[in-house]
Order: structure tokens, then C-alpha cells, then sequence
């Protein structure tokens, strides 16, 4: 399928002849811009079937790449280079090197669920974009993103209490991504509540972000959430070959080792 978009034409692949005559005729400069062709050998014939394996990817095989998630994409009316049509082609021809050379751009989406609302095939783009950014975690290309963190605060939190304490949320976030507690805009919000709320709520706000206070009756269904995730987790890292890769590496230390 060829490149729609003009901008997607890499600047190193354009090969302009600054200096040409042709049968009497100045065609230097633009007149003479070539697209190079490109060589691609590193496919990864898997590479749909692995986002589709992750929450949110599961529907990337309808796309017709019509465009409307790009052109309807809130991210992308800032920044061009963000472009949803584009990256689910690359994963659905397996083309990883080329998907990996936008990896810091495509966790940039905000979920703003425009590109769903607008897709004719119920794609889900949003989640592909979420499920892609996934992908690119779980692989190593890139580090836990920001978003990520508070995802796992927050999943770990419901799962243990079967509550949501902002308090606890906050201060955990902030360590885990190296940020310092006492923000301007979070001090601002503190003096407000201070000023606004019932000392009671305010007690048991405080109270609760250093007990962390449980569900009544919440151990049966902690289990059975903490043993659906972990199979989730196992099936994932299965999708994407992960458990491969680590008996590869297990076993080279051993062989190591034996030497």
C-alpha cells in the first residue's frame, strides 16, 4: 500500500538533484526530487498478532485506512509526525524497524477517544494507540511511560483495598517518577480543601492516606482478580514471545556459567 501522506516521506530518502539539464531544459532543484526506494529485510511477521494480543488491539485487523482517525486525531492537529492511519499500517505489514522509529511519539495520545467516535470499522484506534505503546514497554524499545506508572498505582491500589485514596495515589506517584511532593498547584489545592472542608472529611482523608482502609468482605475478590491479571499478564508475555526470550537468557547465563 503505498505512502498517502507527503509528510511520512523520510528527509533522507528524498535525493534532489541541485544541478541537472535535460535536453536544453533547467530541471534542477525540485523538478528533480526522487523518492529513493528502500530495502526492508527485519519484518516481524507476528507483529499484528502481538498487538492484538494486548487490551485495546484486539480489533486492528478492520482497518481499511480510510484516515479518519488521523484526521480527526486532536494530537495530531498539533503534531503531524502523530499519525494513527500510518502506525496501524506498519503493524499490520510487520514492519517494526519503521514503527520503532516513532517510539517516542505514539504514547503521546490523550485518550481523547475522537479518532473512535470517527472510525467507520469500530478499529478502537485509541486502544491501538494504548495496546501499541504497550507493546513497546513490554518489549524494552522504551521505558515505562508516566501513564503507565499511575495505571499500576492505581490497579494495585483497587486490587488490594477495593478503594481509590487520591492521597495514597499522589504521594506514591510522585516517588515513583521522581517528582517532588510539595508542587505549587498540589499546595494550592490543599490550602483550598483546608479552607472549604468539613474538619471531619479532612480528618478522615488524612486518616485514610496512612491506613489505607480495605473493602468489607474484599479478600475473596482480590484473589480472583489478582489470578485473572496474573493470567492475563502470562498471556501476554506468551503473545509477544517474552517467555522465550527469557528461557534464551537463562539458559546462555547457565551455559556461561558451566564454561
Amino acid at each position: 500500500m503505498p505512502i498517502h501522506e507527503k509528510s511520512l516521506i523520510r528527509p533522507e530518502n528524498l535525493n534532489v538533484q541541485e544541478d541537472i539539464e535535460i535536453e536544453g531544459v533547467d530541471v534542477s532543484g525540485h523538478w528533480s526530487t526522487f523518492i529513493e526506494s528502500r530495502v526492508i529485510s527485519d519484518y516481524n511477521e507476528a507483529l499484528e498478532e502481538e498487538i492484538a494480543a494486548l487490551p485495546g488491539g484486539e480489533f486492528i485487523h478492520r482497518c481499511w485506512q480510510c484516515g479518519s482517525c488521523t484526521n480527526s486525531c486532536t494530537v495530531n492537529a498539533i503534531n503531524e509526525d502523530f499519525n494513527p492511519r500510518y502506525w496501524i499500517y506498519l503493524i499490520r505489514t510487520g514492519m517494526e524497524s519503521e514503527l520503532l522509529r516513532d517510539k517516542d511519539i505514539i504514547w503521546q495520545c490523550v485518550s481523547c477517544n475522537k479518532c473512535t467516535y470517527a472510525c467507520p470499522r469500530d478499529v478502537f484506534p485509541e486502544g491501538v494507540m494504548k495496546a501499541t505503546a504497550h507493546w513497546l514497554e513490554l518489549k524494552g524499545h522504551t521505558p515505562k511511560s508516566h501513564s503507565t506508572i499511575f495505571d499500576e498505582i492505581f490497579t494495585e491500589q483497587v486490587i488490594e483495598t477495593g478503594k481509590i485514596e487520591d492521597g495514597y495515589t499522589i504521594k506514591r506517584f510522585f516517588k515513583l517518577t521522581g517528582q517532588a511532593l510539595f508542587q505549587p498547584w498540589l499546595v494550592d489545592m490543599v490550602k483550598g480543601m483546608l479552607r472549604n472542608l468539613p474538619v471531619g472529611m479532612l480528618s478522615r482523608m488524612g486518616l485514610a492516606s496512612i491506613i489505607r482502609p480495605k473493602t468489607s468482605g474484599w479478600s475473596g475478590a482480590r484473589d480472583a482478580i489478582k489470578e485473572y491479571v496474573e493470567e492475563q499478564e502470562v498471556h501476554h508475555r506468551q503473545a509477544l514471545g517474552l517467555d522465550d526470550l527469557v528461557q534464551m537468557a537463562e539458559s546462555e547465563l547457565k551455559a556461561g556459567a558451566a564454561k
